[in-house]
């Protein structure tokens, strides 16, 4: 009597006891799975998700959130973080380039029918080249303009001494840069006041890399051969205009715009016969 009362106890709970098969959990369950919310690491760099839903959930800070692909050929543009004009972190996002991608747009620069600047800085135009080739122009304009004046003092006189000019600096400070920042801003504004659309970072960024092919020129134009200079900066500044129309006249599309875009060409030519005037006399 006492044994057969331990036969009736349950075992289902002990281990290695098979459970009974229970029917009513047959019947599957349909769940919604909600939107996937997947994240990546390591953080990005500027410290915010650039995903799809990143931007609303503090608690993720620092991650990326994985969303839907988007086309085109530079993805990697970082979100928008203007925080005012005089925040250096509001700039941050306009110098987010590395070496490949700034070769390929100086490289494109020197294409002067090719027209399809534009749609590869869509993603993430920069302020990088305009900063770099202005910098670097600069510079060399001084120092080379220099050098150019005074071999060409030597040749005609043998007794002519070195003697740096500082007013070369100035000169080219106040040009390149003044081109290089109020000239699309020029444009910028009468594209807006004709009804046709435009966008400033992208003329800034644009009009930088038209000013490369200066930079080589500049070297050449030492040469102390008169002609052949003119030849060198001639052809460099048609090949910078040509750039500079061809890819505005792609970007604004329609409307009757030939003025503005013979005033641009213009412009350009006459910035490349005022460096060779003014530096390489």
């Amino acid at each position: 009597m006492e044994d057969d009362s331990f036969t009736n106890l349950p075992t289902s709970h002990l281990l290695g006891s098979v459970p009974a098969v229970v029917t009513e959990e047959k019947s599957p369950k349909n769940y919604e799975v909600p939107e996937a919310s997947m994240q990546t690491f390591p953080p990005s760099s500027n410290g915010r998700g650039g995903g799809v839903g990143s931007s609303s959930n503090n608690n993720n800070k620092g991650y990326q959130t994985m969303g839907a692909p988007t086309d085109g050929v530079e993805q990697q543009g970082p979100p928008n973080t203007w925080k005012g004009v005089f925040s250096v972190s509001s700039y941050v996002q306009y110098f987010n380039v590395d070496t490949d991608i700034v070769v390929n747009r100086l490289m494109s620069s020197f294409y002067p029918i090719g027209g399809d600047f534009f749609s590869k800085i869509d993603a993430n135009p920069d302020l990088y080249g305009l900063v770099w080739i202005s910098t670097t122009l600069v510079f060399l304009l001084s120092a080379l303009g220099n050098c150019a004046t005074y071999l060409m003092l030597k040749h005609t006189d043998s007794s002519a001494s070195w003697n740096f000019d500082v007013g070369y600096v100035n000169a080219a400070a106040v040009s390149i840069y003044g081109y290089a920042i109020v000239v699309p801003l020029g444009f910028y504004f009468l594209l807006q006041y004709l009804g046709s659309t435009a966008s400033l970072i992208r003329f800034w960024c644009m009009w930088g890399y038209s000013l490369f092919i200066f930079v080589p020129c500049s070297v050449l134009l030492v040469i102390p051969v008169e002609f052949l200079r003119w030849l060198i900066i001639l052809g460099a500044g048609a090949d910078s205009a040509c750039f500079v129309t061809a890819n505005l006249k792609t970007y604004v599309g329609g409307g009757d715009l030939t003025i503005v875009l013979a005033t641009s060409f213009l412009l350009q030519l006459a910035l490349a016969i005022f460096i060779k005037a003014w530096f390489f006399p």
